[in-house]
This record gives structure tokens, sequence and C-alpha cells, in this order.
């Protein structure tokens, strides 16, 4: 008589990258909230955008819809992943093709199949949307990417960045609230800043 003695699977070593992914996709997030990779050392919570926040991404949103094919969309909870740099983010706005979205093997998103993505800096998140995300982006690479920042201490400004390459981008033309801010092509859209909230309008 012999007996059979049932094998143990196999078990499978997740990658850093993998685990980080995993962990992000299992979260239970509260209501408002999004999780983030953002500096490579695990997922951050970050918190409910204030009203004006809000309203700036409305409004772009809005301007996008007016040029933007009907397969692409703008999303305001969509997560876009950067591999290579082992990042993960949820942008204010992200610009993406609706067949990428919808493509259960692409999720997250790539960042490289965003066309624009937009984030709108508020008092906690400067140093991030500043410097962390816009080496994320460029490592994407991202396009185009639209920074509102209302902070900036030179007064509210709204900058583009445009030509990633090499982790950087190549090009930044930045206006003040108030001014128009040309998206190029695929776009070719004039982004009007002329109601965006400047500072004395955000929560304290």
């Amino acid at each position: 008589m012999s007996l059979a003695v049932a094998e143990r699977p196999a078990q499978v070593e997740l990658s850093r990258w993998d685990y980080f992914l995993r962990t992000w996709q299992q979260l239970d997030v509260p209501d408002g909230w999004r999780a983030e990779i953002v500096d490579g050392n695990g997922v951050v919570l970050v918190a409910p955008p204030s009203d004006p926040h809000n309203y700036i991404a409305v409004r772009v949103a809005r301007m996008l819809g007016r040029v933007m094919p009907d397969d692409w969309d703008a999303y305001q909870t969509l997560g876009i992943q950067v591999p290579s740099v082992e990042r993960l983010y949820m942008p204010d706005l992200v610009v993406m093709p609706e067949s990428v979205v919808l493509d259960p093997s692409r999720t997250p998103c790539p960042a490289d199949e965003a066309e624009l993505v937009v984030e709108i800096v508020s008092r906690s998140s400067k140093d991030t949307d500043r410097k962390a995300k816009l080496w994320g982006y460029a490592h994407g690479p991202v396009p185009l990417y639209l920074l509102v920042d209302a902070w900036d201490e030179n007064g509210p400004s709204v900058t583009l960045y445009e030509l990633p390459g090499n982790g950087r981008y190549n090009h930044a033309t930045t206006v003040d609230f108030g001014e128009k801010i040309t998206l190029p092509e695929p776009f070719g859209l004039d982004i009007d800043t002329s109601k965006f909230p400047g500072p004395d309008s955000w929560p304290a």
C-alpha cells in the first residue's frame, strides 16, 4: 500500500513593487481619501480635497471636455503607475483613453498612456506636487503635466511642463492666475485661469 503525499504549493515571492501594488489594491481607503505611493517607501493616504481644490478640478475638466476625442475622458479618481521608479499616483485630473481604462490587465493604468496629468497644489501637498510628482511624471513619461499652484511664493500660478526625457521635463511655461495657458495638440486649448481661487479663498 502506498500513501500519496500532497505537495505544498510553492511560495511565490513578490517583488518589492508587486508587494506595494498588492497592498494598494487591497487597501480599504476611507471615503474621499486617496492612496498613493509617492516616495517608493510604501502607501500613503491623502486627505480629501478642499472646496476650492474641487472647484478648479471641475473647471479644468469642463474645459478639457470641449476638445477631447469621444474615446478620452478626464478622471479624478484614477490610479496611474510608474513601475520603473516604483510610484503610483491618483492625480487630481488625468486624461486617459477609454481603451486603457477598460483593460483589466492594465490596472492601475500605465502613466505613459496618459495624455495629460493635472495636479492642484494644496497647503499640505506643495513639495509633493512641485517636486516628487514632477519627477515621477517625467519618468512615466507623461507628455504634459499641468501644475496649478495657488501657493507659489511668486504669486498664484499655473505651469505646463512638456517634453519629458531622461527623467525630467525639458520645457516649462508659467502664467499667473488670471491669464490663459495653452495646451498644445492634441488638445489645442487655452486654459482660462481667471476664475481660479487664490489663497484667500482656501480654508486655513
